[in-house]
């Protein structure tokens, strides 16, 4: 089967031509660059009725077929610009009434993971889709791509054009910005905000523009606009390895094509011992190939012909029912023998101390942040880390007791404490019979908070299970606050990674976590929190 993929979510219209042994007969494209300000949405929708007619006689022409060979027709349904969206699918359905071939719409950041996938050989990785729209972290977990990470207000790429405009740098950004950045080594501390397995890039966007304000020299907000943005995002992809435990990560998208992030990106996969793949540029940005590609694994006649053809700007990449992978290969990463367990954060070392069982914790240098920045989180992170395992005691929450502090280092030596994690203990039992512990969970956590201590990191690996009794581990991110917002953003946390672990249950844990909790405010904040997700 052959399919004809036609793209056109933004400011790209692209066409591509794919066939079902995964060969890419043609891949063409063109892109509307305004001349002041960013993408209009009717522009781009009269950019791509223009474009679309002559880019499917150059894909064929390309690929040496005629349209008599083509036997489906795919468009990304979204997510994207609604007057774009509209004009693309009018033209992918006009084309398969003409042609007499089955239409399917499909999820354009799914597009981006398996064209990837296809192109690099990667099987089953932790996905950075990184573009002017959207910023994910994805992976694929019981018969879905979940999302396990994202940006809370705007994507990376939009936080780049924005600021290149502000600043009188132009559009689009990305490039510009590269080119400055180039020129230093020099940088400024800019916000590094980092919430869990989220980010926000609004508070380090309004400070960049600040800065340039106040006179500091463009170069050196460049660098350290990449600098601190590709950071945090290089850390949250590092959360989603060491909390699924693939042994592959996957850059895609249209920021793909800044070398310093590709470096960063590369360098912590290399911490981690694991493969680090990138598609070739011309696949990573919008392309038409990406369609054809996720138009030929998804075709069902069920989800095919007119009827289905609607769009949906706000479709997100969770939505969508996988049904074109059937299982899962095994992860092995392959650690010195040294090392038991290798963190996103921390390499866990066993030793003994007092001859008693103990673990090391020893925050480690990452080589992707510059020095300043590294030496700075590890440090501030380390003490607090130590504060809040302690004082957490004193509200009846089970933590290791800490033997010694080594700030010199970054490091932390505790109890090790024998036990399984959550997340094991659930795979293991009959749900049923957790409702009284997961309730204990929730009133240990309000406990917790109630004493301002928020954990940063509330996951079902952090939360340890020794005979029935819950214990509380890894306050890497966590700080004192006693905000509803810091409250509401731990419990979310927790939430997004019960249903990333265990989808068919998770709401009925995470509400007997709610009923242990035993807040009304927390659920209404939890809710607004969530819907600042991209298309939420």
């Amino acid at each position: 089967m052959i399919c004809l993929g036609i793209e056109g979510t933004a400011e790209k219209t692209g066409i591509g031509i794919v066939d079902s042994d995964g060969n890419i007969l043609a891949t063409c494209g063109d892109q509307l660059y305004p001349e002041v300000g960013g993408i209009h949405p009717r522009e781009a929708a009269n950019f791509h009725a223009e474009h679309i007619v002559p880019l499917i006689k150059d894909a064929l022409n390309e690929s040496n077929l005629s349209l008599n060979d083509i036997d489906l027709v795919s468009f990304s349904k979204g997510p994207g610009l609604g007057p774009a969206l509209r004009t693309v699918a009018t033209a992918a359905r006009s084309l398969s009434q003409n042609i007499n071939v089955p239409l399917i719409g499909v999820n354009h950041c799914i597009g981006h993971v398996e064209i990837g996938k296809l192109t690099t050989g990667a099987k089953d990785p932790v996905t950075l889709y990184t573009s002017g729209g959207n910023t994910q972290i994805i992976s694929y977990e019981t018969g879905r791509y979940r999302i396990i990470g994202e940006t809370l207000d705007i994507a990376i790429g939009n936080c780049l054009d924005q600021f290149s405009r502000d600043v009188g740098l132009g559009h689009p950004g990305g490039p510009i910005v590269e080119k400055h950045a180039e020129n230093t080594d020099e940088t400024v501390e800019l916000p590094y905000i980092v919430k869990g397995m989220d980010l926000s890039f609004s508070g380090i966007l309004t400070s960049a523009i600040n800065k340039h304000k106040q006179g500091i020299n463009l170069d050196i907000i460049c660098n350290s606009f990449q600098e601190t943005c590709f950071a945090m995002l290089c850390e949250v992809t590092e959360r989603a390895i060491s909390y699924t435990g693939k042994d592959e990560v996957l850059l895609c998208g249209g920021v793909a094509a800044n070398k310093k992030l590709r470096e960063m990106l590369k360098q912590m996969c290399d911490e981690h011992y694991v493969d680090f793949y990138m598609p070739p540029m011309k696949y990573c940005g919008d392309n038409g190939s990406m369609i054809a590609r996720l138009g030929l694994l998804s075709y069902n006649e069920k989800v095919t012909g007119i009827e289905n053809s609607y769009i949906n700007p706000k479709y997100r990449t969770d939505q969508v029912e996988v049904t074109w992978i059937n299982d899962k290969p095994e992860h092995n990463i392959e650690l010195p023998n040294n090392i038991k367990h290798k963190g996103a954060e921390a390499d866990i070392i066993e030793t003994q101390w007092d001859n008693k069982k103990a673990i090391i914790k020893n925050r480690v240098s990452k080589s992707y942040r510059t020095k300043e920045l590294d030496n700075k989180l590890r440090l501030e992170r380390t003490k607090e880390e130590a504060k809040l395992i302690h004082e957490s005691k004193n509200y009846n929450v089970n933590t290791p007791y800490i033997y010694s502090v080594d700030l010199e280092n970054y490091s932390i030596i505790m109890e090790k404490v024998n036990a399984i994690q959550l997340q094991e203990k659930i795979e293991k039992s009959n749900v049923t019979e957790l409702e009284k512990l997961v309730n204990e969970i929730g009133f240990m956590i309000r406990n917790m908070h109630d004493g301002e201590i928020i954990h940063g990191d509330l996951t079902p690996a952090n939360i340890l299970i020794k005979d029935e009794i819950p214990v509380l581990i890894d306050f890497g991110l966590g700080k004192y606050s006693n905000l509803l917002e810091d409250k509401g953003t731990d419990l979310l946390v927790f939430k997004k990674s019960l249903k990333t672990i265990i989808p068919d249950v998770s709401e009925k844990i995470f509400g007997w976590f709610l009923e242990g909790y035993d807040n009304k405010d927390i659920v209404k904040k939890i809710d607004e929190i969530e819907k600042r997700g991209r298309y939420l």
